[in-house]
């Protein structure tokens, strides 16, 4: 299959009205892609069962292809027809979908989605998005969505239509503007293919679901990843990052967490929920902050709750870059 694919000349941005939802759903059946608001980031969604849409969805994003997609579903009833649910995946999904939670299970031999959507593994992420515009857009489409982060790879990930236009205009069809994500960090993700593992941290936290499940296995594999967002470096401004920053340095742009001073905070109030919706954006406003060599110097997170997820996201920012 010949993957080098013309880019959409202009990319519209939509309202999220009954108009604008039957539009972005038209592009979809056409092969476009359209990003869509979602609780935790904006997703860039392509029909799961066109290899030539998913394909688009990697071209667009300079994404490597061994790096698998999530579904996006608007109910569980949807979800079965990818996935195997066995009583432990009902059980969660019962509690925490819909929500920022993807689910990591075994793939439906008649499931019908393109083998990149899974990188040609024998397991799916799949996650039913709280949204209501991500619902809209489901249900007028009428099929399965992959929907990886709006944002060219490895870089920061999306929490306003300004982010995708930013980084995608030109190489998608449409954005529809939903306003600014409210989680502000990707779903948490969930291996259930053999015993529960934490394959990704994220919009719910860890601890809720271990005491559903028990204590979690880290998984994943940064070479060859079974879901998104394992890549050692990933989510990246253009400056250099700097952890756990509790001095400022001259020279440096100081993102701070709590009280004290900093060139941009991402909770003055120590509160991990709030820090979590402004992580993305704040990354970016430090980014064009910094001048040429400048160094992003973030303070401390405290590591649990949404905290895990937010330092994990700086880890992989702060990761050296191939």
């Amino acid at each position: 299959m010949n993957h080098s694919l013309p880019a959409p000349r202009h990319t519209k941005l939509l309202v999220p009205d009954a108009s604008g939802i039957a539009e972005a759903a038209a592009l979809l059946r056409a092969g476009g892609l359209v990003a869509m608001p979602t609780e935790t980031v904006y997703g860039l969604g392509g029909d799961a069962r066109s290899d030539l849409a998913v394909a688009r969805i990697f071209d667009a994003k300079g994404r490597p292809r061994f790096n698998p997609l999530i579904v996006h579903v608007p109910d569980l009833a949807a979800a079965r027809r990818f996935a195997v649910f066995d009583v432990r995946a009902e059980a969660v999904a019962a509690v925490f979908w819909p929500g920022p939670l993807t689910l990591v299970l075994p793939l439906r031999t008649d499931a019908g989605l393109s083998p990149l959507v899974t990188a040609e593994l024998e397991s799916v992420a799949i996650r039913l998005p709280a949204h209501p515009v991500a619902q809209a857009l489901l249900r007028a489409f009428g099929g399965p969505l992959a929907a990886p982060s709006a944002n060219p790879s490895g870089r920061v990930s999306p929490t306003r239509a300004a982010h995708v236009i930013d980084g995608l205009a030109g190489r998608i069809d449409a954005v529809l503007d939903g306003g600014a994500c409210a989680v502000g960090v990707e779903s948490t993700i969930l291996g259930l293919v053999g015993e529960p593992a934490l394959l990704r941290p994220g919009g719910v936290a860890t601890e809720a679901l271990e005491a559903m499940l028990g204590p979690l296995s880290i998984g994943g594999n940064t070479e060859k990843p079974n879901a998104p967002g394992q890549l050692a470096s990933h989510y990246a401004p253009g400056a250099a990052v700097r952890l756990n920053a509790e001095s400022i340095v001259p020279g440096e742009v100081h993102l701070g967490f709590g009280a004290g001073p900093a060139d941009l905070n991402l909770s003055a109030r120590g509160d991990l929920i709030e820090a979590a919706a402004n992580l993305f954006h704040m990354l970016r406003e430090a980014d064009r902050l910094a001048q040429p060599g400048q160094t992003i110097a973030v303070a401390p997170i405290p590591e649990h709750g949404l905290g895990r997820a937010i330092n994990d996201r700086l880890r992989r920012a702060a990761a050296p870059r191939a």
